[in-house]
């Protein structure tokens, strides 16, 4: 069964950049679309980005597009989700997913999540 583990969550200042990873064991990530969602204190979860198992689609969340960057190595199973130009309201506890489809909206399209790594940004 797939299993992922998220890592690379920290404090950054705003205007920082962070990368979080995704490491994924149990099965290959190659025939899943991938995606990352976050969940603020007292906020829903959101989707903010995804890229389909091809790696030819990508989706982003309008607050993020211009600043976030999601990619996949599928030869060593990890996917990546690369935060720059960082703010306040970005502070969040991020998942990593994998599913059938690349679509933010609807989190029951994916049937694998970690457990989350938390970004923090502050001065």
């Amino acid at each position: 069964q797939l299993q992922l583990v998220e890592s690379g969550g920290g404090l950054v200042q705003p205007g920082g950049s962070l990368t979080l990873s995704c490491a994924a064991s149990g099965s290959s990530l190659d025939y899943y679309a991938i995606a990352w969602f976050r969940q603020a204190p007292g906020k829903e979860r959101e989707g903010v980005s995804c890229i389909s198992s091809t790696g030819r689609t990508t989706n982003y969340a309008d607050s993020v597009k211009g600043r976030f960057t999601i990619s996949r190595d599928n030869a060593t199973n990890t996917m990546y989700l690369q935060m720059d130009s960082l703010k306040p309201e970005d502070t969040a506890l991020y998942y990593c997913a994998a599913g059938g489809v690349c679509f933010l909206s609807l989190e029951k399209a994916y049937g694998y999540w970690g457990q989350g790594t938390q970004v923090t940004v502050s001065s």
